[in-house]
């Protein structure tokens, strides 16, 4: 008979190399996150702040002041109410936005997004460039 060998040959599993690079991506996904999800959040947040000034009408001067109000309770610093587009015509308003937003990865390295809202959803929102 012959000695049977310590090597297993069918081992599985993963090994300390593959285990760092698993984890250096899990660690670069973690950093875009944590780095993407506030301005999302705040993307979302002035959405809901162009619905509400919608919902409470008024002249396009009041409804900039009430956007500016509920951005300082918010904490919405990428627009203010001077940087919304809002068009009447008669009893029907639309309002929108466009910005962009940098952020710095590392060294040179950004990545810039591009926001762009409306309170009418049929409207196809135009970029920040236009």
């Amino acid at each position: 008979m012959k000695p049977r060998s310590n090597i297993c040959r069918d081992q599985k599993g993963l090994s300390l190399v593959g285990l760092i690079l698993v984890l250096a991506v899990i660690g670069v996904i973690a950093v875009l996150a944590m780095k993407i999800v506030p301005t999302a959040t705040e993307y979302f947040s002035i959405k809901k702040a162009i619905a509400s000034v919608k919902a409470s009408g008024g002249s396009v001067i009041e409804m900039r002041t009430a956007f500016d109000r509920q951005a300082e309770v918010g904490y919405i610093d990428a627009i203010n109410g001077k940087d919304l587009d809002i068009l009447k015509n008669g009893n029907d308003v639309e309002i929108s936005f466009a910005y962009q937003k940098i952020i710095p990865l590392f060294g040179p390295a950004s990545l810039l997004i591009d926001y762009a809202g409306s309170t009418d959803e049929n409207a196809v929102p135009a970029t920040a460039t236009d």
